[in-house]
């Protein structure tokens, strides 16, 4: 993929995929609350740094050299 399409591709995903995969998370630990009740404020930080890590996974060669000039 070139360098301009990754950049449009980098857009759309910080600009839609985020948000999204925000309220998915948020969601997700609202469900753990209601499922397993409130749980230690560790915990929950623990879920939201993996969350926050685990969705740049897959887009890791998407955003490898966006900053760079062409």
């Amino acid at each position: 993929m070139n360098l301009k399409a990754r950049k449009r591709w980098s857009l759309v995903i910080l600009l839609i995929g985020l948000p999204l995969y925000i309220v998915a998370a948020v969601t997700l630990v609202n469900w753990m609350d209601r499922a397993l009740g409130r749980q230690p404020i560790i915990v929950e930080l623990a879920v939201y740094i993996g969350l926050g890590i685990l969705w740049i996974l897959p887009f890791r060669r998407v955003f490898s050299g966006i900053g760079k000039g062409e």
